[in-house]
């Protein structure tokens, strides 16, 4: 019962923050409004969980049905404890992918604001999200310590790629790239953390990540939807093939190779086996409905930017 209460209450606080009325719309309006919930709302998992309690051994690092293996003849030749391993390092991957990304993030920022308004509510909000984003990222390393002792990053080509990414790009490409991962994410872990199969300390790993990642979809959906009233139609089929690009990296890079071999596995088979998973690509597009509506209404889903989002899966 205590625990229904929790996640209805939850539940209700994210609504709370994508329930915007069309006279709250604006930058300023919704950074203000986002500001008042972070002082409320905001919590930090160095303290709210303890980092040493053991770990069960019976319990999933994500939701089985979330394992990019899942419904896969490799999946079905593993024991219980091989697929429970897998989903710890699978899951480990993710949050280390979301580590990466999380510091492209916050130069994003930081960039965007270096000459902003100091006094206005979005450049106050810009600093709590860096600020989120920094506590978000210590959490994803606790927990990828403890869980399996490991981390991971993209491709090398990629995390270079990622190097220059805040100095070349323009604002709604830079905010709809946050957009991206953050929804990507956010399906994924709001049913992980109502599983009472997973780690509970990644349970409430999830949970605080939902919560506060609320705030940040809403702030660069109003931030896209600003930016794109000035964008012509050439700047505009740009932006959406480098956003639509971006995504398919970034989903392709969230579960790497060495994270299959560290959990026991043949990674080339692993590789080729997610691949050709038709559960796990319907497991993605589940995730990416409400990313491709906003997209569509921000007039950055064309067709050259589908063909993208299709080779991903995500549409």
């Amino acid at each position: 019962m205590t625990a229904a209460i929790e996640r209805d209450n939850l539940d209700a606080q994210v609504a709370h923050l994508a329930d915007v009325s069309q006279q709250d719309r604006g930058v300023e309006q919704v950074s203000d409004r986002l500001l008042a919930s972070a002082a409320r709302l905001s919590r930090n998992a160095m303290t709210e969980i303890d980092w040493t309690l053991p770990m069960e051994p019976d319990k999933y690092g994500c939701s089985p049905e979330w394992s990019s293996l899942y419904g896969t003849d490799y999946w079905n030749e593993l024991t219980t404890a091989q697929q429970i391993t897998l989903t710890r390092y699978e899951f480990a991957s993710v949050m280390s992918i979301g580590i990466w990304f999380e510091m492209v993030l916050q130069q994003l920022i930081l960039r965007d604001q270096y000459a902003g308004q100091y006094h206005s509510a979005e450049f106050q909000f810009s600093l709590v999200e860096v600020a989120d984003e920094c506590r978000h990222s210590l959490m994803f390393a606790k927990a990828t310590e403890k869980m399996v002792g490991a981390s991971y990053k993209p491709h090398p080509r990629i995390v270079t790629m990622g190097r220059g990414f805040p100095l070349m790009v323009n604002r709604e490409t830079a905010y709809a790239g946050m957009l991206v991962a953050e929804e990507i994410l956010d399906v994924f872990q709001r049913g992980c953390m109502r599983d009472d199969r997973v780690l509970p300390f990644i349970r409430t790993v999830n949970e605080i990540h939902v919560l506060e990642e609320s705030r940040h979809m809403k702030f660069a959906r109003e931030q896209i939807r600003d930016q794109m009233k000035a964008v012509g139609r050439t700047r505009r089929q740009v932006s959406a093939t480098g956003i639509a690009a971006g995504a398919y990296l970034i989903v392709e890079s969230m579960v790497q190779p060495q994270a299959y071999r560290d959990a026991g596995l043949d990674a080339r088979r692993a590789v080729a086996e997610r691949r050709a998973n038709t559960h796990y690509h319907s497991m993605l597009r589940s995730s990416c409905v409400h990313l491709m509506e906003f997209l569509d209404e921000a007039n950055l889903l064309t067709k050259p930017a589908m063909r993208y989002y299709r080779k991903a899966h995500m549409i």
